[in-house]
C-alpha cells in the first residue's frame, strides 16, 4: 500500500497553496474572473483527472508505436446544485493527432485508462464518460 501527502496552506480567504514533500508547490484560489490567478479545488480535480488518464493513453499508444503529434483531454464537469456541489457527472473528450493510428485502438486505448488504470477515476463516485477523436496531421 502506498501512502501520498500533501499539506495545504491559506495565504489569504480565498488563496491557498498545496506542497508535497518534494517541495512541489500548487497554487489554489476561489475567486471569479477577473482576479482568479490559479485553479480552483473541484478545477484541480478535473485536471488531476484529465492528466491521470492521458498519461497511461499515452503510454499505451507509444507502446503500440504510434506517433504522437498531439494529444488533449477537455475535461467537463456538471455540478450538483445542492450543498456539497460535488460532481454528478463527468465527461472527458481526448483527441489525438496522430499519422499512423485508428480511432478502434485509441478507444480501446481511453476506455482502459480511464476505466482501468486511472487511480483518480477510481477514487471519484461520479459518473465518468469519456469520448476520443483522431485527428490526421
Amino acid at each position: 500500500m502506498s501512502k501520498r501527502n500533501v499539506t495545504v496552506r491559506m495565504k489569504a480567504d480565498y488563496e491557498y497553496e498545496a506542497i508535497n514533500p518534494q517541495g512541489n508547490v500548487v497554487h489554489i484560489d476561489m475567486y471569479d474572473a477577473p482576479e482568479k490567478q490559479a485553479q480552483s479545488p473541484m478545477e484541480l480535480l478535473l485536471s488531476a483527472l484529465g492528466s491521470c488518464a492521458s498519461v497511461d493513453a499515452v503510454l499505451m499508444m507509444k507502446k503500440k508505436r504510434r506517433t504522437i503529434e498531439s494529444f488533449t483531454v477537455d475535461v467537463e464537469g456538471i455540478r450538483n446544485d445542492g450543498v456539497p456541489s460535488f460532481y454528478t457527472a463527468i465527461h472527458l473528450s481526448f483527441t489525438l493527432v496522430s499519422p499512423d493510428a485508428n480511432e478502434v485502438e485509441f478507444g480501446k486505448v481511453v476506455a482502459l485508462s480511464v476505466d482501468k488504470y486511472c487511480s483518480v477515476a477510481s477514487s471519484l463516485k461520479s459518473k465518468i464518460t469519456y469520448s476520443f477523436l483522431v485527428k490526421k496531421p
